[in-house]
């Protein structure tokens, strides 16, 4: 049991560390919109190519966004489900709050 929890609490750790970056979590922001094109992407977030690449890179690795090739270009979007996994990835306060202890 305490090895299961640990291991979710390691997979958690690692889907939040994903987007635990400025770049990478306005990236996430712009995909949940819809899909889009990394042309476009690298005008909402103006940073250097290959810099966009390795945050895309780390969140495609996190199973977070899929590409999808078109031509010389690449369509990004999230994955199925990529929000709500996040969302479960956060501690639930009021799980958190029964394992609380007030020592006085």
């Amino acid at each position: 049991m305490l090895e299961s929890r640990t291991a979710e609490l390691a997979a958690a750790a690692e889907l939040l560390s994903a987007v635990a970056d400025p770049v990478r979590l306005q990236l996430i922001g712009l995909l949940s919109a819809g899909p889009s094109c990394v042309c476009d992407l690298q005008v909402d977030v103006p940073i250097p190519g290959n810099l966009l690449s390795y945050h895309l890179k780390v969140l495609r690795e996190a199973g977070l966004i899929v590409g999808t090739r078109r031509g010389r270009w690449i369509d990004y979007s999230l994955t199925e489900g990529a929000l709500e996994r996040l969302h479960a990835a956060l501690p639930d306060p009021a799980s958190m709050a029964r394992r609380l202890v007030v020592v006085r």
